[in-house]
């Protein structure tokens, strides 16, 4: 993407004239967890056509707007819908509404998602703090000049989920009676769903789900020094030597059922966090 911060700017500036406060807290909602921006008070939507330079989500399930507002007394931007690799974008576009997230002041991303579990000791339903990522999409989206302006050249990743949030979420789960798992989250390009023999490979390298979303995300928010919290929504399992088929219908019918408590921890996350 030609002359990026330019174009982060744009759409900053365009989003900010319709704000009269910052965001501090930036949400990307998965499959099924749109429904959380309709509970933002004060709201303005964004539609994404609107705004310069955005791509637009092509997916079912997936809104394609802004809500930005207060959500328990947050300042917060919420994406409902987001892009992916598979739809034909760039890396940079897919990633370009975190860049204007930072822009516009956000400190801390909320990433959600729905995903395959490929431990075999999780569920359809469960819930999974993400640890940390496998990145096994053949590609990254800071490939490319890099912008000193918006972070440096050589970004670690050894902490790309901020590990004090990793233990704030657990406690809130565990206050709330929420059963949740913790694991490494392997993100690939999709659009196919995986073979058994990508499966089995995958969970022996050590991921405990499976995703064609986040991993992108995550990488260009800790490149912009956003602090970074994910969870994921197991819908169904992917154990390579089990697997008998899935389609995205089966996906946002699963995440719609395991939504209320989704959406429930996402909130008491939002009302608690300390930023």
């Amino acid at each position: 993407m030609e002359n990026l911060l330019e174009k982060i700017k744009q759409s900053a500036t365009y989003i900010e004239s319709k704000l009269s406060k910052k965001p501090r807290i930036g949400l990307i909602l998965g499959s099924g967890l749109g429904e959380l921006a309709d509970e933002v008070e004060q709201s303005v939507k964004i539609q994404y056509e609107e705004i310069p330079n955005f791509p637009v989500s092509t997916v079912e399930g997936h809104e394609g707007q802004l809500v930005l507002g207060q959500l328990h007394g947050q300042d917060v931007i919420a994406m409902q819908g987001r892009f992916h690799y598979y739809e034909g974008y760039t890396m940079q576009e897919v990633t370009f509404p975190v860049r204007v997230m930072k822009q516009l002041g956000v400190e801390l991303l909320i990433v959600t998602n729905a995903c395959g579990g490929m431990n075999k000791d999780f569920n359809p339903g469960d819930l999974m703090i993400i640890t940390d990522h496998l990145n096994m999409t053949g590609s990254n989206p800071l490939i490319g000049s890099n912008v000193e302006e918006l972070g440096p050249r050589f970004p670690d990743m050894s902490h790309a989920y901020t590990p004090e949030y990793i233990s704030f979420v657990e406690e809130i789960a565990k206050k709330h009676k929420i059963n949740i798992q913790k694991g490494v989250y392997a993100g690939v390009t999709g659009p196919t769903y995986m073979s058994g023999a990508e499966l089995i490979m995958l969970r022996k390298l050590g991921g405990d789900v499976i995703g064609m979303s986040t991993v992108p995300e995550v990488i260009v928010a800790r490149h912009a020094s956003m602090k970074v919290i994910g969870i994921s929504c197991v819908t169904d399992m992917a154990i390579g030597e089990e697997i008998s088929g899935i389609t995205h219908a089966e996906v946002v019918e699963v995440a719609n059922r395991t939504k209320p408590t989704f959406i429930k921890l996402i909130k008491e996350i939002v009302s608690q966090v300390e930023l």
